[in-house]
């Protein structure tokens, strides 16, 4: 469980798990925002590869990290960040975050367990978290503890907890 310090005065209700402090959603998205700050890239995806890489290229090109909806990035079997490069991805980051902490919606289902993937895919040899910087690793741990404190009954409802799990310990691996 993450605990963190508790936050200034001022800074947003308090919340209390086991006696430590839990982010808010806000919070947590604050975090993988200062993390994530990069410049948005020029090409967010090998474009010349084949025209499926063509057309999620002209998708994130046509998106910011405001304008980026779960219809982008919903469906599972056509999901652009799935070819998006690593800066790509985390300058993305934000908005799938944001994605990922809203309720499931009747056509896409919760987005978190989309994202998810990109977290625990190949354990510990995860694309995504090789080139993470120390920043980005913690902003996704954070992301992934906040995640298991408050949203645990999407967790099982959605059958994703080996997943959650071997992400969970992936990325908290290389942060030791």
């Amino acid at each position: 469980q993450e605990a963190v310090a508790r936050p200034q005065k001022g800074a947003g209700p308090l919340r209390s798990r086991n006696g430590l402090y839990v982010m808010t959603d806000a919070e947590v998205l604050q975090r993988i925002e200062a993390a994530c700050n990069i410049a948005r890239p020029g090409r967010f995806t090998n474009r010349e590869h084949c025209c499926e890489c063509a057309e999620h290229d002209d998708l994130l090109q046509s998106r910011d990290l405001v304008s980026l909806r779960i219809d982008d990035v919903g469906n599972m079997g056509w999901d652009a960040i799935c070819f998006a490069t690593d800066e790509a991805f985390y300058y993305y980051l934000p908005a799938l975050a944001r994605l990922a902490l809203a309720a499931p919606t009747p056509e896409w289902g919760w987005y978190f367990y989309n994202l998810l993937f990109h977290f625990a895919h190949e354990g510990s040899s995860n694309r995504r978290l090789a080139a993470a910087t120390p920043a980005q690793l913690e902003a996704v741990l954070g992301l992934l503890h906040h995640v298991r404190d408050t949203r645990a009954a999407l967790l099982k409802e959605h059958c994703c907890e080996p997943e959650f799990e071997q992400a969970l310990e992936a990325w908290r691996a290389r942060g030791e």
